[in-house]
């Protein structure tokens, strides 16, 4: 088995245990370097990169290949790509990119098993007389649609 299908083999077992976690990337370098990026329904604390770096590393033998491990969480503002990324953050403001180029800020509403519905407030000019008016912007995207996602991180 090559080196690539041994990390694999031990990173879904780690998920086996660690049920809230699951993995975003994970590659191998040409010099065998190992970098995991997981995630998690509930976050990701440094804990949770221990057990997975230690499922991985303590089941590999470096007298058999010499390699290096590094496990990482995806970051609060990387790039949603997973649906389960998205389900962990229904109630939060997203930035959207879609393929057309078009940009959204919104709050992610509700999550479908093939689209996402966002949700805004903006003002407008009241249809008659002077003045402007808030308004509810509602929109629903198909992921195909979605080039690229985050969380927008307010303080």
């Amino acid at each position: 088995m090559t080196l690539k299908g041994k990390v694999q083999q031990l990173i879904d077992q780690a998920f086996e245990e660690y049920t809230d976690l699951f993995l975003i990337d994970f590659t191998i370098s040409s010099d065998n370097k190992i970098v995991v990026v997981i995630d998690g329904d509930e976050g990701v604390v440094l804990q949770d990169c221990i057990n997975v770096s230690r499922a991985i590393e303590h089941n590999l033998d470096r007298e058999e290949e010499d390699f290096a491990l590094e496990v990482a969480s995806a970051g609060a503002t990387a790039p949603l790509k997973l649906l389960r990324q998205y389900h962990k953050n229904v109630g939060r403001k997203l930035k959207v990119v879609t393929l057309e180029g078009e940009k959204i800020e919104a709050t992610l509403d509700q999550i479908a098993e093939d689209k996402l519905t966002l949700k805004w407030k903006t003002r407008e000019p009241k249809p008659i007389g002077k003045g402007k008016v808030t308004v509810e912007k509602e929109v629903t995207i198909p992921f195909d649609s979605i080039k690229e996602a985050s969380v927008i991180i307010s303080f």
